[in-house]
């Protein structure tokens, strides 16, 4: 039943891409990216999963959506003057039930929207566990960093380097039914590519996913964001990729300033898609009002403590479970209590929220 299910799908996206562009549209022109960006306010949010879900699975498949959830928190976040999140997404949750994948997609965009918050949504990721599975996800280890969150597409490409074609499906499947929702800011294509030690075995898969997504030419601005200096080649292409510009730094505010002067370089709308390790000195309190001052859209990792306990610091694992004295990451408590209050009426200065 699963691979006819495939199949079907399969068909339909083949189908539905004849009325597309047969062939994959151009970068965005800079004027363009930028016509397009002055149409915003200053954006700043952050990486969003409810604090009820360990990965990006656990967030979106049928038994474990959790609306209530995604509600009460994004609320949190319009408490303190957030207005876009930056959302996972897995190809399983659609190989098992597209119809229901997408459908979910759509409930979250709409409760986010009741927010006033925007949406990025990420597809692919090379970051964390290699291997997964549909259905029950692991419970957390205690006192370690992200320990049940999964890659995507991870191992399984080079298993079975026929998933490309699944792969392909599920983008465009996507991209096609959410191609002109206003709800959305922009599709973050690939998170972090070449990490894992994959380096530039993640550009072949890099490269697809732009052409598919041009391919089917959405509103939204398409890119991925660079995130590591040394990996010259994934970098080369995603800068030159880019509708508009975005990366990840967590140095303290002397680095990151110079991150942003040689990104700005280009040309283009920059949205910074990770920031804020407190242990690193990468803070509200110092990089925000930079990313302010550029008007650069601020997305921090991270909104409520859960079971993705990134609290506690990529390598300082506390297998007590002990809390941290300093948190790496999050806002809030699962309660809405605010980590910090004098953080988040930082954060509320700056947003203008009273």
């Amino acid at each position: 039943m699963k691979k006819i299910k495939i199949v079907f799908a399969l068909l339909c996206v083949i189908a539905t891409t004849n009325i597309h562009a047969q062939t994959p549209r151009e970068v965005w022109s800079k004027q363009k990216a930028n016509a397009w960006y002055a149409n915003y306010g200053w954006l700043r949010g952050c990486d969003f999963i409810p604090s009820t879900a360990i990965n990006q699975l656990e967030m979106w498949q049928a038994e474990t959506f959790d609306t209530a959830t995604i509600n009460r928190e994004l609320g949190y976040a319009e408490s303190i003057g957030m207005n876009v999140m930056r959302v996972f997404l897995h190809h399983v949750a659609w190989q098992v039930d597209s119809s229901g994948f997408k459908n979910r997609m759509n409930i979250y965009l709409s409760i986010a929207d009741k927010h006033g918050i925007k949406t990025i949504f990420v597809f692919f990721d090379d970051c964390w566990n290699p291997t997964y599975h549909a259905g029950k996800q692991p419970e957390p280890k205690v006192g370690i960093h992200n320990s049940g969150w999964i890659r995507d597409p991870g191992q399984l490409l080079y298993d079975s380097p026929a998933v490309v074609n699944l792969l392909e499906a599920y983008v465009k499947d996507v991209l096609i039914t959410f191609a002109h929702d206003k709800r959305i800011f922009m599709w973050d294509l690939y998170n972090e590519p070449g990490n894992s030690d994959y380096g530039n075995k993640s550009l072949p898969l890099l490269q697809d996913i732009f052409r598919w997504a041009r391919t089917i030419n959405p509103d939204q601005p398409l890119s991925a964001g660079v995130w590591n200096t040394k990996l010259t080649d994934l970098n080369a292409y995603q800068l030159s990729n880019s509708d508009v510009i975005s990366y990840h730094d967590y140095n303290p505010v002397d680095v990151h300033r110079k991150t942003i002067d040689t990104l700005k370089k280009y040309g283009r709308p920059l949205i910074c898609t990770e920031y804020m390790a407190r242990l690193r000195n990468s803070t509200f309190f110092t990089i925000m009002p930079l990313l302010k001052e550029n008007k650069i859209v601020a997305i921090n990792w991270g909104l409520v403590a859960g079971k993705t306990n990134t609290k506690y610091a990529w390598d300082t694992p506390m297998p007590d479970g002990e809390e941290p004295k300093v948190w790496f990451h999050e806002i809030f408590r699962p309660d809405g209590t605010p980590y910090d209050v004098k953080e988040t009426n930082f954060i509320k200065a700056l947003t203008g929220k009273k």
